[in-house]
């Protein structure tokens, strides 16, 4: 399978920006187009308000309807997503592109955001828009497992990228998942963000076959968001080929994650869209509400900020899974330790050790995953060698970089949610990662890994140090960890032998498929991977 590589996508996978692409563009109509469109029908379906959360449309109450142009053709001939193609054809899957249009509304408050999240918003203005969605399903409707996933694609670096596919898409497919992204910001379909990705902004990327579009600003992408959910519920038979979702679950990451901390205090109760939510890899605040001037000017009174710590409104009847990296929960940049809060009904917290917000699966490893195991072992020898630079040497950093689980634990979060949301049975609260007090690092054990969260062999059973900290360069580095390999003496001490090392390392996998932490697909992958460990020690 040919994968989305590049720097981009590894920009976006680690962007951190909270207001990234927030402007005040706007337009009032949308050009025409002679592609053919349908309009969608409204639903009456029943609103569920307490667990368990079953999995039936929303009423998606007072969102508004989309015309649907596609699968979209023309222009030089292909999607512009990433830096290349997809081609998911050895897994049966396929993707399309479709263009969504209505009129969106933007959002303001009379009162100050609270760090509660329990905002009250009103109605601000209303333009037009016309945006596109990107859509990888099964192509064979037998092979459809009911789950959509919708992903409020990231623009940190200037173009739209899917960070929380790209880690977890293996199983996404394994699911027979649908995967839709959307193209919910200003930056990515009309530019005026990180030059680096001004390449791949839509209209400038493919001027003829995106030149119709038109997104009026950041200000109306949470209403955006929100009819882009309920077109997969109410046009599947257009977008979906006819596919019939049961669940549609809604996701973010890192700068995406900030703008679904807002979606949820502000939008998710009043518009009930999605079954259920990712946040991912987001930090202590959340996106602004709303920008007159790219909220850059601090006395403009329409501004609407969030405040520094932003928890999510406990009030919601919808599940919230918060999956947090070591790179999240401390420091300056991100500190969501600062917005912790307690697992309720519908909030659940992982936090887990030795992973970083990007590391070597995200960078560079998960581009050539082929679900046949190489992919694991890759990583398991990361362990002895991962990169210091990534790219072919565009980014470069002082430190190999994390090497850690980052993306098994993350498969098996969506499955837990997805599972959640179906039979009511919440995933296991999990420990919280054991910061200092002035929360800049960790408490750490005799070999330097952090203690506490979710558990996995990759620092139970340490070949070693993975952190999600302590990285130096410039550019991103600083969010992408550090793997500090042990010596050849500090593992003859812990593994006298390379049996010794293999029972130790099922051990620990067992436990964590037993936590719910990775799924039992994958746990046959990681011992094969491990037990390649003699041979690796024996060619040190």
């Amino acid at each position: 399978m040919r994968r989305r590589s590049g720097l981009f996508i590894a920009l976006l996978v680690v962007g951190v920006s909270a207001c990234s692409g927030d402007d005040t563009g706007s337009s009032s109509s949308v050009p025409a187009s002679d592609a053919p469109s349908t309009e969608a029908p409204t639903t009456d379906a029943p609103v569920v308000t307490e667990p368990p959360f079953a999995p039936v449309p929303p009423s998606a109450s007072g969102v508004g309807t989309t015309t649907v142009e596609g699968p979209v053709t023309g222009g030089a001939g292909q999607i512009v997503f990433g830096t290349s193609a997809f081609d998911g054809s050895a897994f049966g899957y396929i993707e399309e592109e479709y263009f969504i249009a209505g009129t969106a509304t933007s959002y303001t408050s009379a009162t100050p955001l609270s760090e509660d999240g329990l905002w009250e918003v009103e109605a601000k203005d209303t333009a037009e828009y016309k945006t596109r969605i990107v859509v990888r399903r099964p192509a064979t409707a037998t092979d459809f497992g009911g789950t959509a996933y919708v992903e409020w694609l990231n623009v940190t670096a200037g173009l739209d990228t899917g960070p929380t596919w790209s880690l977890s898409w293996i199983d996404i497919m394994r699911q027979g998942a649908v995967w839709v992204g959307v193209s919910t910001q200003r930056v990515g379909v009309e530019g005026g963000g990180n030059a680096m990705g001004e390449f791949r902004v839509l209209k400038k990327a493919d001027p003829e076959r995106y030149g119709s579009l038109n997104h009026p600003g950041d200000n109306y992408s949470y209403d955006i968001f929100s009819q882009a959910g309920a077109t997969v519920w109410q046009q599947a038979d257009v977008i979906l080929g006819g596919l019939e979702p049961e669940v549609v679950i809604a996701a973010g990451e890192s700068q995406s994650g900030f703008r679904m901390a807002s979606y949820l205090n502000a939008f998710a109760p009043m518009h009930d869209v999605y079954n259920g939510y990712l946040v991912h890899s987001r930090g202590s605040r959340a996106a602004n509400l709303y920008c007159a001037t790219n909220c850059a000017d601090p006395g403009d009174p329409s501004d609407v900020k969030t405040p520094t710590v932003v928890r999510i409104r406990e009030d919601l009847t919808r599940p919230v899974l918060n999956f947090v990296t070591e790179t999240d929960v401390v420091g300056d940049r991100l500190g969501y330790r600062r917005a912790e809060q307690p697992d309720t009904d519908v909030f659940r917290n992982w936090e887990v050790a030795g992973t970083a917000h990007g590391d070597a699966y995200s960078l560079g490893i998960g581009d050539g995953e082929k679900g046949d195991g190489q992919a694991d072992i890759e990583l398991f020898e990361a362990q002895f060698g991962a990169p210091t630079s990534v790219y072919m040497g565009i980014i470069e950093c002082a430190k190999p970089i994390n090497a850690g689980p980052h993306t098994y634990v993350l498969r098996a979060a969506l499955r837990a949610l997805d599972n959640w949301i179906r039979t009511g049975e919440a995933p296991a609260s999990m420990p919280t990662l054991r910061n200092n007090a002035d929360i800049t690092g960790y408490e750490v054990d005799a070999n330097g890994l952090a203690l506490g969260g979710i558990r996995t062999p990759y620092v139970d059973v340490p070949m070693a140090v993975l952190s999600g900290l302590g990285q130096d360069g410039g550019g991103f580095c600083g969010l992408f960890g550090t793997t500090t390999s042990m010596t050849a003496e500090q593992l003859d001490a812990m593994y006298p032998t390379a049996d010794d090392f293999v029972a130790k390392w099922n051990e620990a996998t067992d436990a964590a498929v037993a936590s719910g932490a990775i799924l039992e697909i994958d746990a046959d992958a990681i011992k094969a991977a491990g037990a390649t460990y003699g041979a690796m020690r024996a060619g040190m």
